[in-house]
């Protein structure tokens, strides 16, 4: 079933982000801003983080998480550690969601309507995990410019 192919996929990219974040030599680089690269590191691992926990987390998964989109883009300085262990903790709650989900699930139409026009579960999460690519390639980008 798709989900048992979406887990590996989350996983996988959700654990290269902690080998991304891990391998700064200078912690504070993280959310380092140069030029034409306006998002950090850091502001883009609060982004996928927010994203995942709300979409999948809260509403596939009921985890009563709250999302705080503008904090995303405006907090500084998350030790490394935390950010780390938020992606372990994403990473336990995106598997445990979809392990759950049934194929009448994915058929399903997703709510809320994040786009203009309605899809299904199975859509969104798989714009979801190309969304996660997206960030990843984006963070690998930035260590090796700005990490020097």
């Amino acid at each position: 079933m798709l989900t048992e192919t979406l887990i590996k996929l989350f996983n996988r990219d959700l654990n290269k982000f902690i080998e991304e974040i891990s391998q700064y030599n200078d912690e504070a680089n993280i959310w380092k801003i140069d030029g034409l690269i306006t998002n950090s590191a850091g502001a883009l691992s609060l982004h996928i983080l927010g994203n995942l926990n709300h979409f999948i987390g809260s509403i596939l998964g009921n985890s009563g998480y709250v999302r705080q989109r503008g904090l995303e883009f405006s907090l500084e300085d998350v030790p490394k550690s935390e950010l780390i262990q938020q992606f372990e903790d994403t990473i336990v709650i995106v598997e445990s969601t979809l392990k759950n989900l049934t194929s009448k699930d994915l058929q399903a139409e997703y709510k809320p309507q994040v786009f203009k026009e309605p899809m299904t579960t199975e859509y969104f999460l798989v714009h979801l995990a190309s969304h996660l690519a997206y960030h990843l390639g984006q963070i690998n980008y930035h260590r090796r410019l700005l990490d020097k």
